[in-house]
C-alpha cells in the first residue's frame, strides 16, 4: 500500500491535474467508481489504478488497483470529496466520422464543466461529434470529465477552425439572441452543424456571418434573457431529434 504523498508515483499523479500535464503525456485523471467503470466500458486503455479501502465501498470491483491510504488517495483527488478510486487514462485519439449528419459546435466556451455538460447532451441525443472552436480545448479537466458523466469517453471531441467548419457537408445552424426565425421553424432534418457560443458574448459577427440559419430560443423569465450555452445545446440538439423522429 502507498501511503506516502512523496511517492513518485503518487506525484505523477497529481501533475495530471494540470492541462499542460495532460496534453505533454496524453494521459487523464479518472476519479470515481461509475467514471472508472464507463471508461472501461469505453474501451479506453488504463495505465494505472488507485483505490483506498477505506473511501471506497467497491474497493473490491477493482481487483488490478494499488491501494493507497486515504490520505494518500484525497491528496491525488481533484474533487474535495473523493469517492476512493481514481485511474490514469490513455486520452482516445478521435476522428469525425466520414458520415456525420449532427454535430454540435462550442464556440468560445471556456468552462470545462459547461463544455462536459454540452457532451452529456450531444451523446444523449445521439449526436456524431462535438467540436470546439475559439476557446479551451481540454475535454480532460476533471470537471469536464466529471460533467460528461462519462460522454467524453465515446464522444469525438475535436477542436475546429472556421474554415474547416465551413469545409465540412453540413448546414450551419448558428443560436443567436434576438434572431427573428424560432429555433422550431428551421429544418434540421438535413445534415447539420448547430453552433453555440459562450453565454456571455455569444457569437461573434465572424460566426453569424458563416450560418446559413440564425436562430433564437425565445425566454419568458422576468430577468433571464438568455439560456446558457450548455441548456441551450440541449435545446437545440432535442429539436433535432424530434424533427428526424
Amino acid at each position: 500500500m502507498i501511503t506516502s504523498v512523496d511517492n513518485p508515483r503518487v506525484k505523477e499523479v497529481v501533475r495530471l491535474r494540470r492541462s499542460r500535464d495532460r496534453r505533454a503525456t496524453g494521459l487523464f485523471l479518472v476519479e470515481g467508481s461509475r467514471e472508472v467503470e464507463r471508461a472501461r466500458t469505453a474501451g479506453l486503455r488504463f495505465r494505472a489504478t488507485y483505490v483506498a479501502p477505506d473511501l471506497s465501498p467497491s474497493a473490491a470491483d477493482h481487483p488490478d488497483a494499488e491501494e493507497v491510504s486515504a490520505r494518500v488517495l484525497r491528496h491525488m483527488a481533484y474533487r474535495a470529496e473523493p469517492e476512493g478510486v481514481i485511474a490514469v487514462v490513455e486520452s482516445p485519439a478521435r476522428e469525425l466520422p466520414a458520415n456525420a449528419t449532427l454535430v454540435l459546435v462550442a464556440v468560445g466556451v471556456e468552462k470545462p464543466g459547461n463544455l462536459g455538460a454540452m457532451a452529456r447532451s450531444a451523446e444523449a441525443a445521439g449526436a456524431d461529434a462535438l467540436l470546439v472552436a475559439d476557446g479551451a480545448f481540454d475535454p480532460w479537466n476533471p470537471n469536464a470529465v466529471r460533467a460528461s458523466t462519462g460522454a467524453v469517453f465515446t464522444l469525438p471531441i475535436l477542436a475546429v477552425t472556421l474554415d474547416e467548419l465551413r469545409a465540412l457537408p453540413l448546414r450551419r445552424v448558428a443560436a443567436v439572441v434576438g434572431a427573428p426565425t424560432r429555433y422550431t421553424a428551421v429544418d434540421l432534418r438535413a445534415p447539420t452543424a448547430l453552433i453555440v457560443g459562450a453565454e456571455d458574448e455569444g457569437l461573434d459577427e465572424r460566426w453569424r456571418a458563416a450560418a446559413d440559419d440564425t436562430v433564437s430560443i425565445p425566454v419568458r423569465g422576468a430577468t433571464a434573457d438568455s439560456l446558457n450555452a450548455s441548456a441551450a445545446a440541449a435545446v437545440l440538439l432535442f429539436e433535432a431529434v424530434r424533427q428526424r423522429s
